[in-house]
């Protein structure tokens, strides 16, 4: 049976300190997609993204990975199925970049934990993916914010998964890189890959996703394509006041313009 490579089914989460809650909600990822997961603040966006990929254990309902039940497998199964990179993600440790990136290669490593020649030629195909093989024996702690995360997508890259997970991941890298994160993403989902991203920016979401899904106060409000949710309505309904849908000159997607006056938002969990 050819399974959907991931899919929530009913997940809802509630966090202790406070009464915020993600009320039940489904979806999936297909193969061979951008799903561009937006919403205000704290509407959900980061909770939803930590349990898809099993930060966070649901409450109820299960999240399946290529047909199976996430809860009943063990972390270096999922491991060499999906990657996550959460926001602000960092080790703690000074390592070189080239380590950094052959971590993602535990879920492969065997006896002693010796990378193999395969493994190192994953790394090195990784960091050239990423832009980063200059960086090769550089301390992370020597690079700026946006070198690293763009070290991090190639640690994750190189676990070489079928399900990738990304919150907030180009928030630090400048608009060149920005366009160059998501050209790399669509190379990868052209092989096949599902990804799921988590952005504030509507225009990046637009210009780069395949399908959308919008939150707003824990819930999933909408899900479809680009012009199904990239309305006025729909935005004014969910953002407040003060935003103009135009077409992109070149790919006639929407493109997502502020006028005059603010828009609302909501204070919670992202």
């Amino acid at each position: 049976m050819d399974h959907k490579p991931l899919c929530a089914e009913g997940v809802d989460y509630q966090y202790a300190e406070s009464d915020w809650q993600l009320f039940p909600a489904s979806f999936s990822v297909m193969k061979g997609e951008i799903l561009g997961i937006i919403g205000p603040n704290g509407s959900g966006k980061s909770t939803l993204l930590k349990i898809a990929a099993r930060a966070l254990s649901p409450k109820a309902g299960q999240v399946l990975l290529e047909g199976k039940d996430m809860g009943k497998m063990n972390r270096r199964e999922i491991a060499r199925r999906l990657a996550y990179l959460p926001q602000n993600a960092e080790s703690h440790l000074d390592y070189a970049v080239e380590e950094v990136v052959a971590m993602g290669r535990f879920p492969y490593l065997k006896g002693p934990g010796f990378l193999s020649s395969h493994d190192m030629d994953v790394v090195t195909r990784c960091l050239l993916q990423t832009e980063t093989e200059c960086y090769r024996e550089r301390p992370l702690s020597r690079l700026s914010g946006g070198e690293r995360q763009r070290v991090l997508l190639a640690s994750v890259i190189a676990q070489e998964p079928k399900v990738l997970l990304l919150d907030e991941p180009t928030s630090a890298l400048d608009i060149h890189h920005q366009v160059r994160f998501f050209t790399l993403l669509n190379d990868l989902v052209a092989g096949g890959l599902a990804v799921a991203v988590v952005t504030h920016d509507l225009n990046l979401a637009s210009l780069f996703s395949d399908r959308l899904l919008l939150l707003k106060g824990g819930k999933i409000i909408h899900q479809g394509s680009l012009e199904e949710i990239l309305k006025s309505q729909i935005l004014r309904e969910t953002y407040g006041d003060g935003m103009e849908i135009m077409r992109h000159p070149t790919t006639g997607r929407p493109v997502v313009l502020p006028t005059a006056g603010s828009g609302s938002h909501e204070e919670g969990k992202s």
